[in-house]
C-alpha cells in the first residue's frame, strides 16, 4: 500500500515557518538559504552537501562548497535541519518550534528518512546518561532498516 503523499505542503509549510521563525529571531533567511533550505526539503531522503551544491549551481552559479556549508550551518542552528550522522546528509526538521532530540528511521531501500520524537525512548536514554554521570551534549538515534512500504512490498516479494 503506497501513501498519497501532496509533498509540495511540506516544503511549503518549511519554507514559511522558516521564513516566520528567521523573522521573529531577527536573522536574515537569505535567497541561498531559503534555496538550500527548500532543496532540502524536496523529498524525504537525506541529501549531501554536494549533492546539494551540483543541484543549486542552475540556480546560484557562483555557488562553491563553503556557500553550502555556510548554509547548512545556519539552517543546523536554526534547527531548521538534522544532520543524519551516519550518512553524512541532511533532512529537514519537521517540529521547528522546539528544540529537541531526534529519532531518525531511515530507509535502507528508498533512503526516505522520518523523524520521530519518542519521548519515552528519549527519556530512557537521558535516564542511563544520569546513571553513568555522562552529561551529552547533543542527542540522536539513528535506525536503519526497512520503513512501512518497502518492508510491505519486501515481505509481498517473499509470499509471491
Amino acid at each position: 500500500m503506497t501513501h498519497i503523499h501532496n509533498h509540495s505542503n511540506c516544503i511549503q509549510t518549511a519554507l514559511n515557518n522558516a521564513s516566520q521563525l528567521c523573522s521573529q529571531r531577527g536573522v536574515q533567511l537569505t535567497d541561498i538559504r531559503k534555496q538550500v533550505l527548500e532543496l532540502i526539503w524536496e523529498n524525504h531522503h537525506a541529501v549531501k552537501a554536494y549533492d546539494l551544491l551540483e543541484r543549486i549551481k542552475p540556480l546560484q552559479a557562483a555557488a562553491k562548497p563553503a556557500t553550502i556549508y555556510r548554509a547548512l550551518d545556519f539552517l543546523r542552528e536554526q534547527g531548521f535541519i538534522h544532520r543524519v550522522e551516519s550518512l553524512n546528509a541532511f533532512i529537514g526538521c519537521c517540529d521547528l518550534k522546539t528544540a529537541h532530540e531526534q529519532l531518525l528511521l531511515i530507509c535502507k531501500q528508498c533512503n526516505d528518512v522520518e523523524e520521530r520524537h519518542a519521548d519515552l525512548v528519549m527519556q530512557a536514554l537521558a535516564q542511563e546518561l544520569r546513571n553513568a554521570k555522562f552529561v551529552a551534549h547533543s542527542k540522536s538515534i539513528e535506525v536503519h532498516g526497512l520503513c512501512e512500504n518497502c518492508s510491505q512490498t519486501f515481505n509481498e516479494e517473499i509470499s509471491a
